[in-house]
């Protein structure tokens, strides 16, 4: 059986650490940054940890299975 292939809008979006988390980008941190407020988007940047619900999913994408 080959290989399984990672798609490659995942491998842009996520990232492990040495420890296996994976860590994730917030959104809404494109456009209208007008209207935030500063604290807000401060708060958006940076890296953060995907969700527990979510690891399955992600690491299918990422292949790691």
């Amino acid at each position: 059986m080959p290989k399984m292939k990672t798609t490659s809008g995942a491998k842009k979006r996520f990232q492990t650490t040495g420890k296996g988390k994976l860590l994730r980008k917030k959104s809404t941190n494109r456009h209208l940054l007008s209207s935030k407020t500063n604290r807000r988007k401060r708060h958006l940047g940076g890296k953060h940890e995907v969700a527990q619900a979510d690891e399955k999913r992600v690491l299918h994408l990422l292949a790691k299975r």
